[in-house]
């Protein structure tokens, strides 16, 4: 510490005094203290904005508005005439004759072609013949029978008045039983005769083939000189050839075990063919299978299909069988009904009131847009067609509706903060 000396004129007494502390600057000291102050706050602010602030989900709205709906059931299959015709053999032989052409209009009635029928022939003349031979066998059996009766009778007469014996009497009347019993036999030699002859005619009647129906030869499968085969239960036998009348013409289509419930007899449909790409042909369900297709190979996972038969109003005559074409079944129809995308549908676990329920029920709804939030509601649904599905309950017209997107609606809950995006910013 440094000390100065004061001198004082009445006392001339020099005082020693100590030197005084230098002072901080005041301005110094004041920015210090507002610095301080000024950074308290803004940790206070932080904290309280990073506490209170709410994370929003990023949605598309969409409003609830009248539609007209079409709801529809696809499948594909191909085309076939409503009458087709295999011709097969029922009898083998060699083919000697065919009398038309692959595309070939033919008449019912009007000859195609005919097997080499020389072996029927001959059966049908030994048949005949043997016939005959057991009519003349039958003639001197009843010739013979008559005479034995003759004798029986004239032996009982005898016999009656003691003159034979017993023994001869019953010697007549076996005679005459076996007379009887010959032409019998014979008789039933007669009518199997007539049966394998009937037999044989049949057969060789099948040497010939006329046509069933009118029609268009749609297939030929065999030539001249060919031998036919007939069907047995591993062989199904040679089709000679397949007639259709392709003036009625129908779509097979093969429809999932999950749509075919919906399909009804009468309801209309769009067919469009592979081969006719610019044209929609319209036509009817006429025929629902009532089993399941049957499969080669099936497993417990795959689905089942179910044959659907759609009678074509007004085939063009360029349809040929065997093209390829899908159909849309029309399963319902409804104008200005309320809808929104399918997208917006969703299902989340229902609150029982009930703490002894274990079971979880689940309810369907939209979640729409209340106040800048969340708010589910259960709804009830009806047809659906295409991208949208009716709102049969539930929802009022103009209602603001998220529609997506689909990782937002799964995690969403009521009252959540939204925030809104336009679908073409979703896109992008």
């Amino acid at each position: 510490m440094k000390y100065r000396i004061i001198w004082r004129r009445k006392a001339e007494v020099p005082v020693v005094e100590a030197a005084p502390r230098p002072r901080p600057k005041p301005k110094r000291r004041k920015a210090v203290i507002i610095s301080a102050v000024c950074l308290l706050i803004a940790v206070i602010v932080v904290a309280n904005l990073t506490s209170k602030r709410e994370k929003s989900v990023k949605v598309t709205i969409e409003k609830a508005s009248p539609h007209d709906l079409t709801s529809i059931i696809s499948a594909s299959g191909e085309v076939k005439p409503k009458k087709s015709i295999n011709i097969s053999a029922n009898v083998p032989g060699r083919i000697i004759k065919i009398g038309v052409l692959e595309g070939q209009m033919v008449k019912a009635g009007e000859f195609l072609l005919n097997l080499d029928s020389t072996q029927y022939e001959a059966n049908a003349e030994r048949d005949k013949a043997l016939i005959q031979a057991y009519r003349s066998q039958l003639i001197q059996s009843e010739a013979r029978m008559k005479r034995e009766q003759s004798n029986d009778d004239r032996q009982k007469q005898l016999f009656d008045s003691q003159l034979i014996s017993q023994e001869q009497l019953e010697t007549a009347k076996l005679q005459f039983d076996i007379a009887r019993a010959e032409v019998q036999a014979i008789h039933h030699q007669i009518e199997q005769a007539e049966a394998s002859l009937k037999s044989t005619l049949d057969s060789l009647s099948k040497t010939v083939f006329n046509s069933p129906i009118d029609g268009i030869i749609t297939s030929l499968r065999v030539e001249e000189g060919e031998v036919a085969i007939i069907g047995t239960m591993n062989n199904p036998g040679t089709v000679l050839m397949t007639i259709a009348d392709l003036s009625e013409m129908e779509v097979e289509v093969e429809v999932d075990e999950t749509d075919v419930v919906g399909v009804r007899l009468g309801q209309g449909a769009d067919v469009k063919v592979d081969a006719l790409p610019d044209r929609v042909l319209k036509g009817t369900v006429t025929e629902i299978g009532s089993s399941a297709i049957a499969r080669l190979t099936t497993s417990q996972e795959e689905s089942r299909d179910f044959q659907v038969t759609i009678t074509l109003s007004d085939p063009p005559i360029t349809l040929k069988p065997g093209l390829s074409a899908s159909a849309d079944i029309i399963t319902a129809e409804k104008k200005g009904v309320l809808a929104v995308p399918i997208s917006a549908l969703v299902v989340r676990e229902k609150r029982s009131d009930d703490p002894s329920q274990k079971e979880k029920v689940e309810e369907e709804g939209v979640y729409v847009l209340e106040n800048g939030r969340a708010k589910f509601l259960p709804v009830s649904k009806g047809i659906m067609g295409g991208l949208l599905i009716e709102i049969s309950a539930g929802l009022q017209e103009g209602r603001e509706v998220i529609v997506g997107p689909y990782n937002s609606l799964r995690e969403l809950k009521d009252g959540v903060l939204i925030k809104t995006e336009s679908k073409a910013s979703e896109s992008e």
